[in-house]
């Protein structure tokens, strides 16, 4: 099975359970971060607010599983 740095029981690091995990926390980050700047801004703006923060939590959760950062 998976420990919780992405890697299989063999030390083999597995992409498909990195992704997913990243993937579930942008999108968490997304609607979070949509349904908060909605309030201020308008449709087309909120996206992008939305959209840039999710985008930079999907990478810093790859940095952190491929243990770029401690």
């Amino acid at each position: 099975m998976f420990n919780r740095n992405g890697k299989t029981n063999n030390g083999k690091f597995d992409w498909s359970e990195v992704l997913i995990d990243a993937s579930i926390i942008a999108g968490l980050t997304f609607f979070t971060t949509l349904g908060a700047s909605f309030l201020t801004q308008n449709l087309i703006t909120a996206c992008q607010i939305a959209g840039i923060s999710s985008g930079s939590q999907f990478f810093l959760i790859l940095a952190i599983k491929r243990r770029l950062k401690k």
